[in-house]
């Protein structure tokens, strides 16, 4: 593989890297957010609690529907008297209630209308709400009151998330769970508000019944351009939880790491090799080192006796002395073996008494390496006296 080669392969994959990277980035940006029980009853949400069926229905219809992103004091640039704005499940810190209770309320003086779905009460002016005196398990079928619009409606569901609290003659309630007020409206200025306790008669799922849908209708108003706003559900209107994180310093340090896992990629250059084998050890070197295991033990005895016993084999085997013969000490074993194959053997005879003494008694190593090459030389002298003869010798008795 050449060096250009493997340039050319790293920087396709660079390439490849940065677009998966950008690709990455640009669904987490731009793609919204949305779960399979997302219950944001936002104009994006297609889910049971999202509110976009009623924005496509109002349009159906022939409303003028449009989607509100801006903060509450940009709505003096806004038609008040032809428009409502619709509030469904707002979230508002507590540092920024007041503020937008207030846009709200000039909005209305104006001539507008606000319709708050599943939001505080204090969210209009003089409105307070409070946790629902019973407890439904479910759904709530409304009880209709008075003569109003939305009370004409009939019986809609709702789901009691709080109910309104607030006493005076001005509040006209339109619907109750119980004794709860769940859909209220009265006057502001030039304008009106009206409060749900939940957003489900907007919701996807909600809008399927009659009665709800015509709640809808009876609640933003004929004639009037129907803002639904999406400010308050994003972090524009709340505290952004990554505010004060070193969200700049974190993307250089994922930055650096993926430069990094990208210059480790590497792959083999050059031929394959076999590993290499190392060859046994020499019979030379096996002695050696055996022979070092032997002084550092301090056994001279263990190093005689294997020398003897091994000369022994040969004298049985080879020379054809009997057992019982080597049994009856060195001195029988020289006679043996000047009968089978004459000459002098007392030398033979003295290493092997020399070696059963060393058995039984300390021997300095040098002394045992004499002792063992002695006997080495005696089993070389008893295999040439065996050769000129070529017969087989077998052991007799002596």
């Amino acid at each position: 593989m050449s060096l250009g080669d493997n340039k050319s392969d790293r920087k396709m994959l660079l390439w490849l890297s940065g677009a998966m990277v950008l690709v990455i980035v640009l669904v987490c940006v731009f793609a919204p957010a949305s779960a399979a029980n997302n219950p944001q009853p936002t104009t994006y949400n297609t889910d049971a609690g999202g509110a976009k069926a009623a924005f496509l229905t109002l349009q159906a219809l022939g409303r003028d529907v449009q989607r509100w992103d801006k903060p509450m004091n940009e709505l003096d640039s806004v038609d008040a008297a032809h428009t409502t704005l619709v509030l469904a499940q707002p979230v508002v810190p507590g540092t920024q209630l007041v503020e937008v209770a207030r846009q709200l309320n000039l909005f209305m003086n104006r001539g507008g209308r606000v319709l708050v779905t599943d939001g505080p009460g204090a969210l209009l002016p003089e409105g307070e709400s409070g946790s629902p005196t019973l407890f439904h398990d479910g759904l709530c079928e409304t009880t209709p009151e008075g003569p109003g619009a939305m009370a004409r409606v009939g019986s809609v569901e709702m789901k009691e998330v709080q109910r309104w609290t607030a006493v005076g003659t001005r509040f006209r309630v339109d619907q109750r769970c119980g004794k709860d007020a769940v859909v209220v409206n009265y006057p502001v200025g030039k304008g009106d508000a009206v409060w749900w306790s939940s957003s489900m008669p907007l919701s996807n799922a909600g809008l399927k019944k009659d009665a709800n849908l015509k709640l809808l209708l009876a609640s933003v108003g004929d004639g009037r351009t129907v803002l639904f706003d999406e400010y308050l559900h994003t972090l524009h209107g709340q505290t952004d939880p990554t505010k004060g994180l070193p969200l700049f310093w974190l993307m250089v340090q994922g930055a650096v790491l993926f430069v990094l896992l990208v210059l480790s990629f590497s792959r083999r250059k050059g031929p394959l090799r076999m590993p290499v084998v190392l060859p046994r050890s020499s019979p030379l070197e096996f002695a050696e080192s055996m022979g070092d295991l032997y002084a550092k033990a301090g056994a001279t005895a263990a190093a005689t006796t294997a020398a003897q016993r091994r000369l022994m084999r040969v004298l049985q085997r080879e020379a054809g002395v009997a057992k019982a013969t080597i049994d009856l000490g060195p001195q029988a074993v020289g006679e043996a073996l000047q009968t089978r194959l004459g000459g002098d053997w007392s030398r033979l005879a003295e290493h092997l008494r020399q070696a059963e003494e060393a058995a039984d008694a300390e021997v300095t190593p040098r002394s045992a390496l004499a002792l063992v090459k002695a006997l080495a030389e005696d089993e070389t002298e008893v295999r040439a006296a065996l050769k000129p003869r070529g017969v087989v010798v077998v052991p007799v008795e002596v």
